[in-house]
């Protein structure tokens, strides 16, 4: 597909090579997910220079069509999933938009409250809750990591429960439905194994998001914290002026 390049013009060749290479890509003859080859063996098949290929592919990384990953290479960019600031769950808001989600149980346990949690969930400091750590991935790829707490009288959820279906499913069949949420979203450096789970560089920026979600009795039932790629998930909310 790069075979009618002009290398006589005035158009640098790195250009039309990012031209080309982001038309296919967006029309999908390069499929999301695919891995390019390295950029020397793109350079000697097209008779051009590594530089020229470095500069082109940094043109599309630098728009967000290609990423290059530890140990994979460079390569196209899933589909980025855009999320409604809403009372929903990232499992559900990846189904409603036609992706297919998947989860790796990471921790799942009965531990005491800290402070912060304590607090959150309106217990004692000290009073055991049930602690989730989840990995969240979209067609194959890793999106989150998901940190939650919850009150103990939940403690019956299972791991298989949680590897099938999302958490706000899980809790709505078990009649808790949650009314309204305090939420609050950043970013900072990943820390720990979250640049592993997320497959981004060591201490890579991540998105974050935290929430605590009450019932219909204002009765505080989760307390989480998570965060995301940034070059796979974005926040989105309407603002309307008064």
């Amino acid at each position: 597909m790069l075979t009618d390049l002009d290398r006589t013009g005035p158009i640098p060749l790195y250009f039309q090579v990012a031209r080309e290479l982001e038309a296919a890509i967006r029309s999908g003859r390069i499929a999301p997910g695919a891995r390019l080859q390295n950029e020397i063996a793109i350079a000697e098949g097209l008779g051009l220079s590594r530089p020229t290929i470095r500069r082109a592919m940094e043109t599309l990384v630098d728009k967000g069509l290609l990423v290059r990953r530890r140990g994979i290479g460079t390569q196209v960019v899933q589909g980025q999933v855009t999320r409604q600031v809403e009372l929903t769950s990232l499992y559900e808001d990846l189904k409603s938009s036609h992706h297919q989600p998947g989860t790796r149980v990471l921790e799942h346990d009965v531990r005491p409250a800290d402070t912060s949690v304590a607090e959150a969930l309106s217990i004692t400091e000290g009073s055991d809750v049930v602690y989730l750590r989840r990995q969240r991935s979209t067609d194959g790829v890793a999106v989150a990591v998901l940190t939650n707490y919850l009150p103990l009288d939940l403690a019956d959820i299972t791991t298989a429960q949680l590897q099938e279906r999302g958490l706000y499913e899980i809790l709505r069949g078990r009649g808790v439905i949650i009314r309204v949420a305090n939420q609050r979203i950043g970013a900072r450096r990943a820390h720990g194994d979250e640049s592993t789970l997320l497959d981004i560089d060591r201490g890579g920026p991540v998105l974050t998001m935290e929430r605590v979600a009450y019932d219909a009795a204002g009765r505080p039932v989760e307390f989480g914290h998570h965060c995301y790629r940034p070059d796979m998930y974005s926040f989105e909310t309407t603002l309307v002026a008064r």
